[in-house]
């Protein structure tokens, strides 16, 4: 259930812990809906030999769960943020991010494959620290958006490169979540997000690594 940014915002704190409770449940559960039209209907199925085929749904599902994980960052980051304009922002960008889920949900249903089994503890995972970010401050919560989504674009722009080449359809989803991915950092900057210091990019990238590895087969 993706409330309209006017509307969330007049919640009360009960009701958003159950709004977000209710979007845990439509991403765990794949029930996600775009509002956007996914870019890769625009191109072709292709026809992809088996062993294309599973490497473009592994990183397929590595995208997916990445969106799984990005939206529990900002469902953390948005029930405990601070300030009503800043959790405005955070929702507007986590509606973004629901498209992402529901476009690489599509992808993989196309290439006959499933998301990630541990999507659950995913989110979980990521809802908590999203949590812990907004507990810093708003200022150092924008700073983790910010190194959070410079982060993914590089790592998209990795999966852009490792694409079959006949695979037209999940580049065009991944170049436009790229974009929105620029996107969301550039206006996350200038509400003000903090450099984070140096020991946390450098954990946020491992982490992000263990669950690359974990979720391109599992």
């Amino acid at each position: 259930m993706n409330l309209p940014v006017a509307e969330a915002r007049r919640l009360s704190g009960p009701d958003r812990v159950l709004a977000a409770f209710q979007r845990a449940l439509d991403t765990v559960a794949g029930a996600a809906v775009a509002a956007r039209p996914s870019p890769g209907d625009l191109q072709p199925l292709p026809r992809l030999d088996p062993p294309a085929r599973r490497r473009a749904a592994g990183l397929m599902r590595v995208n997916h769960t990445g969106e799984v994980c990005a939206q529990a960052l900002y469902d953390g980051q948005a029930a405990l943020a601070r300030n009503a304009a800043t959790r405005a922002h955070l929702e507007a960008a986590a509606n973004e991010e629901t498209d992402h889920l529901a476009w690489c949900a599509q992808r993989l249903a196309e290439l006959d494959d499933h998301p990630s089994l541990l999507n659950p503890v995913w989110y979980a995972g990521s809802f908590a620290i999203g949590a812990v970010a907004a507990l810093a401050g708003d200022r150092w919560s924008l700073g983790f958006l910010v190194e959070t989504e410079r982060q993914v674009e590089t790592h998209l722009g990795d999966h852009l490169r490792r694409l079959p080449p006949a695979d037209a359809r999940s580049r065009a989803i991944l170049a436009a979540m790229q974009s929105d991915e620029s996107r969301h950092a550039d206006n996350a900057l200038a509400r003000g997000g903090r450099k984070l210091p140096a020991p946390v990019p450098s954990l946020m990238r491992a982490a992000s690594a263990v669950m690359k590895a974990v979720a391109y087969r599992v």
